[in-house]
């Protein structure tokens, strides 16, 4: 960023300071990962059954998909700035809601209303794209997602000793706070950074079918999708496979819900680190490859015998790994393909991906029984892996026939 005017915090006249992207994005997983291990609980308050109180999680990612297909077109027409700050209020709001809740139905309504801080996931990437260029944005994303991992990584666990010590209503207590305090950060630090906004929507739409057509851009969304549906296959069944199988706790499943975030924030660090030098499709290439090789190997230790909590959660730091490594640099690739687009390219791919990781998530929760044990979420976790390995090779095939992608015409 040595081109850029020097960044100051909390100054809007300056490129927004990483720490502030970090707390965006990490603001959209905390209110996925902290109440995670209250959901046996909440089942139990609002007197449910798993399956419905799972489409908190099922549901939201959907929904969150969904939304991310219009989150990307606006905020290239109108700016980055106006629309976090309308999905940042949207979301307190929700969270009061959910917090106040006394029945399922209003819950689920509510939780569904949070779906607009995905905002700040879609954007933070957006915003990285339009500050950088396509390397220093895989590096950039790399960082600003090794910072974000802190967050899944401790804040199941801070959920897990809420919900033992005060209930579940206390995870939404503390969105609640967290919120407030990120949208203050967000109205004094972060000016606007779209230069190039779309004049109007019919123009906008015009060049939106370029992504649709672009080889490389359903590469590298297909990766992201098949890397990060084994991730949130484990988010919908670990809940299940800990109460049911391991017979854990809350707190004892928050604190095991941190070793898969501690192994996104050593991805994440590895691609910030290195993408620069040795470029994202190949970085993109051993993030598949180490996923695969450790669902795999828990698969094989739970197929022998093996009892532990570990034989399943140990493994999973790999998945971890594996899209720390993938996802920064699949989503630099998309961003892009059209430099232009980026909020757009960014809300398409999350769109797909995450309603991927909503069908996923969907599909595991329905497949896991008591009787099952954890292999129905393992099988479902290995096969996306394998579909994340051909759709990288994919990406090298077509990057060796239509050239690197610092050419900026889509192949």
């Amino acid at each position: 960023m040595s081109s850029l005017p020097r960044v100051r915090f909390l100054d809007r006249s300056t490129p927004p300071h990483i720490l502030t992207l970090v707390l965006l994005a990490g603001l959209s997983a905390l209110s996925m990962n902290v109440f995670l291990p209250s959901l046996p609980n909440m089942t139990a308050y609002f007197n449910t059954n798993y399956a419905l109180m799972q489409l908190s999680v099922s549901a939201y990612l959907g929904l969150t998909g969904f939304l991310q297909l219009m989150i990307g077109p606006v905020s290239d027409r109108y700016g980055r700035r106006p629309v976090i700050l309308v999905a940042i209020a949207i979301f307190l709001l929700a969270t009061l809601g959910c917090l106040l809740a006394t029945s399922v139905e209003t819950f689920l309504f509510f939780r569904m209303l949070q779906t607009a801080i995905a905002t700040g996931l879609v954007l933070s990437r957006a915003i990285v794209r339009d500050i950088v260029p396509a390397n220093r944005a895989a590096s950039m994303i790399g960082y600003v997602t090794m910072g974000m991992s802190l967050v899944p990584m401790i804040a199941p666990a801070i959920g897990g000793y809420l919900d033992d010590l005060f209930g579940w209503q206390a995870n939404f207590s503390i969105l609640l706070v967290v919120g407030v305090i990120v949208a203050v950060v967000i109205w004094f630090d972060l000016g606007e950074t779209n230069r190039n906004r779309a004049t109007s929507f019919t123009a906008q739409m015009r060049d939106y079918p370029e992504l649709f057509t672009s080889r490389r851009f359903w590469g590298y969304c297909l990766t992201a999708t098949f890397a990060s549906g084994a991730f949130f296959a484990f988010l919908g069944g670990a809940p299940f496979v800990a109460t049911n199988f391991f017979g854990l706790n809350a707190s004892s499943l928050g604190l095991y819900f941190g070793i898969v975030s501690l192994g996104y924030m050593g991805g994440n660090f590895l691609s910030g680190r290195f993408s620069v030098y040795v470029g994202i499709n190949r970085m993109i290439l051993y993030g598949s490859t180490v996923t695969l090789v450790g669902v795999s190997a828990s698969l094989v230790l739970l197929l022998a015998g093996a009892t532990h909590p570990l034989s399943f959660f140990g493994f999973m730091l790999f998945v971890g790994l594996g899209n720390g490594m993938v996802l920064p640099n699949s989503n630099a690739g998309m961003l892009s393909v059209r430099p232009q687009l980026a909020g757009s390219a960014a809300g398409l791919g999350g769109a797909i991906m995450l309603g991927g990781g909503a069908s996923l998530a969907a599909v595991t929760g329905a497949l896991l029984t008591p009787e099952s044990g954890p292999f129905p979420l393992l099988y479902v976790m290995v096969a996306t892996a394998v579909a994340s390995l051909l759709a990288t090779a994919w990406i090298i095939h077509v990057a060796r026939m239509a050239g690197p992608l610092d050419v900026e015409e889509l192949d």
